[in-house]
């Protein structure tokens, strides 16, 4: 499956959106729950992040130009920052909902159809989740993985939504109902704040995690060859595109033809290997 484009998962997350806004808010015609909107809610904003991140993704993809010399690829930082702050509103209106419903109760109707579409609408966001992780991580993707993580938590919640409820009615005590609603709310606000963080960590130029950077360090090792050396190995992240800058020191009796016909099979060595665009700097050994 992680043969998919980022697109095609993300076209794939936009149906699954849709359906499940429509059983979920049909959980919660039939049975008039609280917890149940507070659900359908959470898939309003599910609907609404895949959306903007289908247009940023689409963005990011855009090659380079006059403006922007390397690339679009930041673009996906502001779909997790988007996504974020949709949670943010949604938590809050759950909330609000969740005050209200608790402070006047109303008695929870059948839960019988009500929660078997919950529960189907669950299972159809956490195959979309495992895909959406699956498609981001082969394309290095964090609007992807944005997307994914909040499938997930839409999981968890339904999970303790139905668990919630069913014990509300099993026992009589209704006010059960907009207590789970509420500690769905603090859930989704949390992966909000989360989404919101990475985002602006990917917008000031995080550097690339250690293991890639060892795969670099080792094809720049195993490639350079006796007498040479690399120094200040820099990297750094653009929603998918990946840059690095090094200082390679070669002896001072190269020409110039030399060193560069090595800097340029490191560079073609780094991104075929890593997907990296490598910069190079040559300077002559000291002494």
């Amino acid at each position: 499956m992680s043969t998919l484009t980022p697109r095609q998962a993300l076209l794939l997350s936009l149906l699954a959106a849709l359906t499940t806004i429509a059983m979920k808010t049909g959980a919660w015609w039939l049975t008039g729950s609280i917890g149940y909107l507070s659900d359908a809610l959470e898939s309003l904003v599910n609907l609404a992040g895949a959306g903007f991140a289908l247009w940023m993704v689409s963005y990011a993809e855009q090659p380079a130009d006059e403006e922007h010399q390397y690339g679009h690829g930041k673009a996906e930082y502001f779909s997790a920052a988007f996504e974020g702050g949709l949670i943010f509103v949604a938590s809050l209106v759950i909330l609000f909902t969740a005050g209200e419903r608790l402070l006047n109760p109303r008695p929870i109707g059948d839960l019988g159809l009500g929660t078997t579409l919950s529960i189907a609408a669950s299972l159809i966001n956490f195959y979309v989740a495992r895909l959406l992780l699956q498609v981001g991580r082969a394309h290095r993707s964090l609007a992807l993985e944005a997307d994914a993580r909040h499938l997930m938590t839409d999981v968890w919640t339904t999970a303790g939504v139905v668990a919630g409820v069913g014990l509300a009615s099993a026992t009589g005590w209704i006010w059960l109902d907009p207590l789970v609603a509420g500690a769905v709310a603090l859930n989704i606000l949390r992966e909000g704040w989360e989404l919101m963080r990475r985002s602006v960590d990917g917008l000031m130029d995080r550097a690339l995690a250690d293991e890639d950077v060892a795969a670099i360090e080792s094809i720049l090792r195993t490639g350079l060859p006796q007498g040479c050396s690399h120094v200040n190995l820099k990297t750094r992240m653009a929603g998918t595109l990946r840059f690095a800058h090094v200082e390679l020191r070669v002896p001072g009796n190269w020409t110039v033809t030399d060193a560069h016909a090595l800097a340029d099979a490191l560079e073609h060595a780094v991104e075929q290997q890593t997907g990296t665009q490598l910069k190079t700097h040559i300077e002559p050994l000291p002494g």
